[in-house]
């Protein structure tokens, strides 16, 4: 069987461009690190919870709404603002982001009471819904399908999932130091350097002419993605026989598929059926959903476990995940050139494998704290194999489409990196809380957090075959 090729040929008596220009490492600097600032806000308040909750009278079983309102907004909104920035400017909308983005920190580091810090966190929420789609599709459209591409897309995901991890780390130091309300005002002056500079290096990349939106696709694409999240959030916190958990759980779905039929009779669709149907897109796509999804949700897992059942502070939990943080730097770095050598395919399959056999190692951890070796080690492995799948699935699914559409395919694929993280921790959480049965303790808590990795495991490699037995090879360069 032949492979297919799905991005466009290099001219024949042309090399691809292999070196940077110095002005595309200043547009890479500047927009890797604004989406290093959000990666570290989707993190930085996990490990303070509690202290956020005790300081603003956050009764118990609603402090995860501190994180779930944030990511309901920006899993909700992305693909919505990824045909935005296509239609009416992608530079325009990132800055905008990110001037909402500093506001809201501002107004999160301000908050004297649960509900102005709930509107911080959802306009944080919607200023990282414009700014990460707006800003993968300015990466994409400054370097042409190629190894330059490549390496900056790692790099991208390298320093986002980096950022997770460096969230939790800084979030414990600046609540034990100094408050957690710096995990807010951290953002502001990052936000004001980036729109201090961004005008002069960022070039506007976009259609000219009249722009059209599809505001029944939105509606319902919304609609949809922000009740699925929300059902499966409430069924991890209150179970699954809730009225208004099975009201958001069949509302979702259906308006999901509504979503499919609009899109087929609109004039102009927010999302062409002939887009949803590439096998790069759909396989693409689901190969970094199970990656985001298990990754994010695997953290919270040995926060319990290092918190509940081996008494580590939030500072000392943070700084555990160090080791993660190195190997998603270590597997970013070289998730491009290994894309480029050996295929999208290839590179999807070997990361996959590598991180399940890791997790899979984690279902041995016990009640001492001599293991913790093995958890910084399964975790250092882990997070090279998460990295490789990341950086295959963010070249995938935006390879063989044209500048005008990249905002479409990164809103895509930040839709599915931020569905993935917004799922991942209830469905998890319910799993680990289905199996205590209700039980207390160390004991329960760890059958319970060992139950869900084993759970984990096993579906990164389930992305694994899928991805081998239908997603199509790029042939490497």
């Amino acid at each position: 069987m032949s492979t297919t090729t799905e991005s466009p040929a290099t001219a024949p008596g042309t090399l691809p461009q292999l070196r940077m220009t110095g002005r595309q490492k200043l547009v890479l600097t500047l927009l890797l690190g604004a989406q290093f600032m959000i990666a570290v806000d989707f993190s930085i308040l996990n490990v303070a919870l509690p202290v956020v909750g005790e300081g603003l009278g956050f009764s118990l079983g609603h402090l995860q709404w501190i994180a779930t309102s944030f990511a309901l907004a920006a899993a909700g909104f992305t693909l919505l603002f990824g045909r935005i920035a296509d239609l009416f400017g992608r530079k325009r909308l990132f800055l905008g982001g990110m001037a909402l983005l500093g506001a809201s920190s501002a107004l999160g580091g301000f908050a004297t009471s649960p509900e102005v810090l709930l509107i911080a966190r959802v306009l944080q929420g919607l200023a990282t819904a414009a700014v990460t789609p707006a800003g993968l599709s300015l990466l994409t459209t400054a370097f042409k399908e190629g190894p330059l591409r490549e390496r900056a897309l790692g790099l991208n995901g390298a320093l986002m999932s980096a950022g997770f991890t460096a969230g939790a780390i800084l979030g414990g130091l600046l609540t034990d130091l100094l408050s957690w309300r710096w995990a807010f005002f951290v953002n502001v002056p990052v936000a004001l350097l980036v729109l201090v500079l961004a005008p002069s290096v960022i070039t506007e990349s976009g259609p000219r002419g009249r722009a059209r939106l599809d505001v029944r696709g939105a509606f319902a694409v919304t609609g949809g993605l922000l009740a699925l999240v929300y059902g499966l959030t409430q069924a991890g916190e209150t179970g699954w026989t809730r009225p208004t958990t099975l009201l958001a759980l069949g509302a979702g779905p259906a308006l999901l598929v509504g979503f499919w039929f609009v899109e087929k009779r609109a004039a102009a669709p927010l999302v062409p059926v002939s887009i949803l149907k590439r096998r790069s897109v759909i396989w693409g796509n689901t190969a970094g959903l199970i990656a985001f999804v298990t990754e994010t949700s695997l953290v919270f897992l040995l926060t319990l476990y290092l918190q509940e059942v081996l008494g580590y502070s939030a500072l000392s939990t943070g700084l555990a995940f160090g080791v993660l943080g190195v190997g998603t730097v270590i597997g970013g770095t070289l998730g491009g050139r290994i894309v480029g050598r050996h295929g999208n395919r290839r590179t999807i399959v070997a990361g996959g494998i590598v991180q399940a056999v890791a997790t899979a190692a984690l279902v041995a951890l016990g009640a001492s704290g001599g293991w913790i070796w093995l958890l910084l080690a399964a975790t250092f492995v882990g997070g090279v194999g998460n990295m490789l799948v990341i950086v295959g699935f963010m070249v995938t699914a935006t390879s063989g489409l044209p500048d005008e559409e990249q905002g479409l395919a990164t809103g895509l694929a930040t839709m599915t990196q931020q569905v993935g993280i917004a799922l991942g921790i209830p469905v998890m959480s319910a799993l680990a809380t289905a199996r205590m049965g209700g039980a207390s303790g160390s004991d329960a808590v760890l059958d319970g957090v060992t139950f869900a990795i084993l759970v984990n495991s096993l579906l990164v490699l389930a992305g694994s075959v899928l991805a081998a037995l239908f997603l199509r090879e790029r042939r490497a360069r």
